[in-house]
């Protein structure tokens, strides 16, 4: 398909910088997998941020289109499973990191990576979920799995103005559960709160310093989201038998802490791969977002904005600045 189409393309120039503009790519330099998605959403994540400014962590080769989310309609399929003008959900893999992601009109997806678009979800509402809402579900998953329930007490969620702990705040209090949102963002209070939080906290509260390794127990479980310390900190306050699920290291990618959380309370850690997580998983908890887990404020938590607007928003996320989720329209 001799095609072009608008992207946000990440280019690196003859001295090691690396410049973003929105430009014409052609459908013909896209992958040669089996499904081709006309993209109508995407979103903005922490990853997208790094690939954008050329971190080669995240994306080896330039010029690139990031963007690890996007929903939109099926153009053409080899793959049995989908026809053209299908509704799907495609989210992480290698989307937007080496694979052109989101932040185009098309994307050349395997048929292994798309979801179809469960009944009681909008392609709007599914970017304003995205890796974000995906991954804050498996955090749930993993403390349901492990029997947290909301009788056992309060679960506490750090980074909670993010993307992932806005929505694992809505998910957990809309099924019932008291939800403490640790943040350094504290003038946000009344934002965390509308969203279902029962408090708010400063997360200097739960970075513990003493070197004891044990803390009074204060959470059934947790969903953490930025490591480091605080996630040692938050282990060691941990109930009997608590979980804490954790997919984040903003405050560093070590955890040093004792064996005294896992063998005298008997705790859980539970690490959060949405990247990968297989696509069984995937389906039923997309399923949930559309019915039972979708949250209750999903336009509070979200902003939308266009291909030009977007550099900007990467600006904001990389300096901490980004509140709830930004939906990128493809379609403007």
């Amino acid at each position: 398909m001799n095609q072009s189409f608008k992207a946000l393309v990440v280019e690196e120039t003859e001295d090691g910088q690396f410049k973003r503009s929105i430009r014409e790519w052609n459908i013909d330099k896209l992958p040669k997998h089996e499904v081709l998605v006309q993209v109508h959403f995407s979103s903005l994540n922490y990853k997208d941020a790094l690939s954008a400014t050329g971190n080669k962590g995240v994306t080896k080769q330039y010029p690139h289109i990031p963007g690890i989310d996007a929903a939109g309609i099926v153009e053409e399929s080899s793959d049995d499973r989908f026809e053209k003008g299908d509704k799907v959900i495609v989210t992480s893999y290698d989307l937007g990191q080496n694979t052109p992601g989101g932040f185009g009109q098309y994307i050349r997806v395997p048929g292994d990576w798309v979801v179809p678009l469960p009944v009681g979800l909008s392609l709007f509402e599914s970017m304003a979920l995205g890796t974000a809402g995906l991954t804050a579900a498996i955090g749930v998953h993993h403390l349901k799995h492990n029997n947290v329930e909301p009788d056992d007490g309060p679960v506490l969620v750090t980074g909670a103005t993010g993307g992932v702990g806005t929505m694992a705040i809505s998910i957990l209090a809309k099924l019932g559960y008291q939800v403490t949102a640790a943040t350094g963002k504290t003038e946000r209070e009344s934002f965390l709160k509308s969203l279902g939080a029962s408090s708010v906290i400063h997360r200097d509260k739960v970075q513990d310093q003493s070197g004891q390794p044990l803390l009074s127990a204060r959470w059934a479980g947790g969903i953490d989201t930025v490591g480091g310390l605080m996630l040692d900190t938050v282990l060691r306050q941990t109930k009997q038998g608590g979980t804490v699920a954790c997919c984040g290291n903003v405050l560093g990618h070590e955890l040093h802490t004792s064996v005294y959380p896992f063998i005298l309370r008997g705790v859980n850690l539970a690490g959060i791969d949405s990247g990968y997580s297989p696509m069984e998983l995937r389906k039923k908890l997309w399923k949930r977002l559309a019915s039972s887990w979708k949250p209750a404020h999903l336009k509070k938590i979200s902003q939308s904005c266009s291909l030009e607007e977007l550099n900007q928003k990467i600006d904001n996320i990389l300096e901490g600045k980004q509140v709830g989720r930004t939906v990128v329209d493809l379609n403007v």
